[in-house]
């Protein structure tokens, strides 16, 4: 989201989801606040009243009587105030309760939603930049609801109550304050609408730098290795200095409005005195509600309520850069929730089935071992299709960005226990027909079937659970060997586990390990070396034990004695399974039953390994290192 402007119905939106969340504790924490607001004006009411008995005993010389007046006034204010203290601590309990409770919510749903996303969306946006969505921008919306609400609300309820307590008494008076709050209302327009373009952008500049520091982060090994230190430097220097401009206009806008709102309220304050002093002395008629004749009573407390009046907009002013803050966070968390989810319109699902003597299959609570696709009818009825492992891809086009093709015409025909190779250039299409058939991507044209069944009808979350997936980049979590391993298959033993690493070659590293199984891996895996990263990626996939297995270069980052331990291990792991394998050394290929060469998105040969030899065409050049497809 690279907008400047932020559409007010960004806060509606804001606010209808907090008052959905807390449709109990919200109203019950805007009366405390409007309650203790009210208190504190009144004040001005009691001070006029004090004021008139001081001066009607002072007319008639009567002082004796005064003290029997004024003390159960002051017991008035005092036990107000006290509820006034009593209702402040309740709503900071609870905005501290709805601020924290609010954020919670909003984090779970951009992480759920953030999980039902394409892959697509996390190619296209820096990771970084997602990130400071959960980070700066809910701290801005924290901001708003923790700070900025509560005393927008607190200082629109005192200016509203004042301006009624001063009508009450003067519309000469109320005119000036009036007056003096419009200038003041001019101002705070002219700079807070400065800070508030500027405040957006700082946002956006954040998320920006978040990005390049995260980018920098993962790529530091790269930096060094190449001594682009430099470069990053002045990448990261431009970047900063962007989010520098943004923040420092921001500020500059902001930090003039506070005092110069201010000196307003005090020339207001000295105006109010000076013309109430005229007034006393011109004995000009005082026009109110009250019908009070204008007195000191009445421009003693005036002058009071004048500092609270305007000071009260000078908090709301001071306000509006939170808000506009808030705002701008906000669009960029509901640009995220709003993000169009992964579209799965499949309704065929995988579950465990129980195979008759005579091939009837029955679905089953229990796991049996074996699967099956239940497939539902129109008319209510179900049946059931053996899960094989039967993969086709029948005259399939794709393209990442329309108009510009990336696989022309692919035709694969990989039967149950089939091992399947694709070979050739980088960027050939190998990896991205691995990435139809799990759904990452849908294409363009052409038909993908899966046991028969089209695998836009089979539920993603399904399909992708059948299919063991072993990438050329691993990725390794937080936590110890054995819940690495057990990714592949939460309901997985600790014995199974181990025996998906023993069939992967891995169980001899990971038992030299300081704590064996036990042992925690943080930062993907940093204390490996990359070829044990590799071999617990080969474990995981090994205990999810799918019919269908996808090898993306799962050996490239395994030195040649190794791939001879793994590839013993691959090849049990491989048994009675469809395999996808994707290799760069040609080796690890030999005995597949079909061996495609791809050449910029298209098949140009295909056959078995002898077959391919004795062609003597692009597959025998390569595997003689005669020739490299450009």
């Amino acid at each position: 989201m690279n907008k400047e402007n932020v559409s007010p119905a960004v806060l509606k939106r804001l606010f209808k989801m907090l008052f959905g969340f807390f449709p109990v504790l919200m109203p019950v924490t805007v009366a405390c606040i409007v309650f203790s607001a009210v208190c504190s004006c009144l004040p001005a009411i009691f001070n006029q009243k004090i004021f008139a008995v001081v001066e009607q005993c002072y007319l008639a010389g009567d002082w004796a009587g005064a003290k029997a007046q004024i003390l159960p006034l002051i017991l008035k204010l005092a036990f107000m105030y006290f509820l006034s203290l009593c209702s402040v601590a309740v709503y900071n309990q609870l905005m501290a309760y709805i601020t924290q409770g609010f954020l919670d919510r909003i984090r779970r749903t951009m992480f759920d939603g953030m999980q039902n996303l394409p892959v697509r969306f996390f190619d296209q946006n820096k990771h970084g930049d997602i990130m400071s969505r959960y980070t700066n921008d809910t701290d801005a919306v924290r901001e708003l609801i923790s700070r900025a609400m509560p005393q927008l609300i607190n200082s629109a309820v005192i200016v509203a109550v004042v301006f009624g307590i001063m009508l009450y008494y003067s519309l000469w008076m109320t005119i000036l304050i009036v007056f003096g709050a419009a200038v003041m209302m001019l101002v705070s327009k002219k700079f807070g609408g400065g800070s508030a373009k500027y405040f957006m952008r700082q946002q956006i500049s954040t998320g920006k730098a978040e990005g390049f520091i995260q980018e920098m982060m993962n790529g530091s090994k790269v930096i060094k290795v190449f001594c682009h230190e430099e470069q990053a430097k002045d990448g990261f220097r431009e970047t900063n200095e962007a989010l520098f401009r943004d923040s420092f206009k921001a500020h500059a806008y902001a930090n003039i409005l506070a005092p110069v709102i201010m000196n307003i309220g005090n020339l207001l304050y000295v105006l109010t005195a000076t013309v109430g002093g005229l007034l006393l002395l011109t004995d000009i008629k005082n026009v109110s509600i009250s019908g009070m004749a204008f007195g000191i009573s009445i421009l003693v407390p005036f002058m009071n309520m004048t500092k609270q009046f305007t000071g009260n907009i000078n908090n709301v002013s001071q306000q509006i850069n939170a808000v506009v803050m808030a705002m701008a966070g906000a669009q960029r968390i509901f640009s995220l929730m709003d993000e169009e989810p992964e579209p799965d319109e499949g309704y065929v699902t995988l579950v465990n089935a129980e195979v008759a003597d005579d091939g009837t299959i029955t679905e089953s609570e229990k796991y049996t071992g074996k699967w099956a696709w239940k497939h539902p009818h129109g008319d209510g009825t179900l049946s059931y299709t053996r899960l094989m492992g039967d993969v086709t891809l029948n005259e399939v086009d794709f393209s990442y960005v329309e108009g510009k093709e990336v696989l022309h015409n692919i035709s694969v025909y990989a039967k149950p226990g089939q091992k399947v190779a694709f070979v050739g250039a980088t960027g050939a299409g190998k990896t991205t027909i691995t990435n139809l058939i799990n759904r990452f991507y849908d294409i363009a044209d052409g038909k993908i079937r899966y046991d028969g069944i089209n695998i836009n009808k089979i539920k993603k979350s399904d399909l992708r659970r059948s299919l063991g997936v072993v990438l050329q980049e691993t990725n390794l979590f937080t936590g110890t060997v054995l819940d690495n391993i057990r990714y592949g298959n939460l309901d997985a033993t600790d014995e199974e586990c181990v025996k998906a690493a023993e069939l992967a070659g891995a169980d001899g590293f990971i038992t030299r390990l300081p704590d064996g199984y036990k042992t925690v891996l943080t930062n993907n895996g940093s204390n490996l070396s990359q070829g044990q990263r590799q071999l617990i990626s080969i474990a995981r996939a090994a205990v999810a034990n799918p019919p269908v297995m996808i090898l993306d270069e799962a050996t490239s980052s395994i030195d040649t004695r190794t791939e001879a331990i793994v590839q013993r291990g691959m090849d049990k792991l491989m048994e009675g399974r469809t395999v996808f394998v994707i290799a760069h050394r040609l080796s690890t290929v030999r005995n597949s039953d079909v061996i495609m060469v791809l050449d910029h998105g298209s098949i140009i040969e295909r056959g078995d390994h002898k077959a391919l030899i004795e062609k003597r065409g692009v597959y025998y050049d390569l595997y003689t290192g005669a020739f490299e497809l450009e």
